[in-house]
């Protein structure tokens, strides 16, 4: 078990931002919303090489922070979305795509039954400061 993905202790990454400025310049951050339910399934960043790529081939396409590198969403886990709409708020320093998950949920986390989930799969309970696993 990964704690930080399936543990109940809240280790919120408040220096994420700082890690990328340090290492990824050129990037947007970027909310993925599924077109037919409307949920956040997940919030990535953009730079321009994966946006121009998202719109070659309709694909959802980010940039990894993590690895520095251009992140096609499901190529190895085959949980890709299809990209249907993107949107930029006002300042134009954020990104919005409207995806369509092409099959299952979008999440490389699965739960008990072996089945891909969304990313905000867990919520903080606000009375005792501890994550609630929705899909164990």
């Amino acid at each position: 078990m990964n704690p930080l993905e399936e543990g109940d202790q809240l280790t919120l990454d408040f220096d994420k931002l700082a890690k990328v400025a340090e290492t990824s310049s050129g990037v947007l951050p970027c909310a993925v919303q599924h077109a037919d339910t409307k949920e956040l399934i997940l919030v990535a960043y953009v730079n321009q090489q994966a946006l121009d790529h998202s719109i070659e081939t309709r694909n959802a396409t980010f940039w990894s922070t993590s690895r520095n590198e251009l992140w096609e969403k499901g190529a190895t886990s085959g949980e890709t979305f299809e990209l249907i709409e993107i949107r930029v708020n006002c300042e134009q320093n954020s990104l919005l795509y409207i995806v369509r998950p092409r099959r299952g949920n979008i999440c490389h986390t699965k739960n008990q039954k072996g089945e891909p989930r969304n990313c905000y799969y867990r919520r903080l309970n606000m009375d005792t400061g501890k994550l609630e696993n929705l899909d164990p």
